[in-house]
């Protein structure tokens, strides 16, 4: 199974929904009620637009729920690079926050309904009414930092690589500026940028290549240093989290020329520093940059 985040659909700031939902209901339901009709008709008259605009609201933030992955029923990989990216607490409150509101719009909207239900007038139907799409825009602007917060989690999903964890899988992993990315440019069609400084990979990139008629997820992991995974950056836990729940054939670069910054000891004590995350995985170490003259 693969996951494409990129099907994610935009989530409007608050001031927006609310636009939204008021416009939709304001279009989508009968705009005139006269005094001199029958109070039956005058109550379904605003029960109906109180009952659109709960619907509307419900419609939109189930949507977004319904969207967005949720931790539990992803693969170990993408969840502990949500939790990288993103701070998986947080991502799983901002979510919370909707489907609270959600429900809590649902049920007011109910009570609402049974209020004008019973309403003996005009006026007490349209303050009703009032009153009730007035507390929905209440709630809808206090969960705009949730809605902001998913917004540009969205964004970020989007420009993520589509990575299938289940695929045959080569994982290129050392520290930086090995030739890892010049690797992955030279056997797929991958188009990673390659500059004389570390860390210009900044993220996962994935090529794919054919070999024996079988299909192959190339993937790029940006360069790691020998330090603890406490004092490990965004960038470093991103190639960490691929290393530790990835199945995959793992190519660890070495620059014995050491053009990249580091020696050859700093590299071969690297690779025995996260070895304990090969394991059950095919390893092959590659000397790089083999022509070049050590500096």
């Amino acid at each position: 199974m693969s996951y494409n985040f990129k099907t994610i659909k935009v989530i409007p700031p608050a001031a927006e929904l609310i636009n939204i939902i008021l416009s939709k209901t304001q279009r989508k339901t009968p705009t005139v009620v006269h005094p001199g009709y029958a109070i039956s008709r005058i109550r379904s008259f605003y029960m109906r637009k109180i009952k659109f605009c709960q619907e509307t609201l419900n419609e939109k933030l189930l949507n977004i729920l319904e969207n967005f992955p949720k931790i539990e029923d992803i693969h170990p990989f993408y969840g502990d690079l949500f939790n990288v990216l993103y701070d998986k607490d947080h991502y799983k409150l901002a979510l919370g926050h909707i489907k609270a509101t959600k429900n809590m719009v649902d049920n007011m909207s109910k009570d609402y309904l049974k209020l004008v239900k019973y309403a003996d007038s005009l006026y007490r139907c349209k303050s009703l009414k009032r009153a009730a799409l007035g507390r929905i825009c209440t709630m809808i602007r206090k969960i705009n930092s949730s809605l902001s917060y998913l917004e540009e989690v969205r964004k970020h999903l989007s420009r993520l690589p589509t990575i299938n964890p289940y695929e045959r899988t080569i994982l290129l992993t050392g520290y930086p500026n090995v030739g890892k990315s010049s690797f992955i440019n030279a056997v797929s069609k991958a188009n990673v940028e390659v500059q004389p400084y570390p860390f210009t990979t900044q993220a996962l990139y994935v090529g794919h290549t054919d070999y024996k008629h079988l299909r192959y997820q190339v993937i790029d992991s940006p360069g790691i240093l020998d330090h603890g995974l406490d004092e490990m950056n965004t960038i470093e836990m991103q190639s960490i989290t691929a290393l530790a729940h990835l199945k995959s054939c793992v190519i660890y670069f070495v620059d014995p020329s050491e053009q990249c910054g580091y020696s050859v000891t700093e590299q071969v004590h690297l690779y025995n520093t996260i070895k304990p995350l090969f394991k059950n995985k095919p390893v092959v170490v590659a000397f790089n940059k083999s022509d070049l003259k050590r500096v």
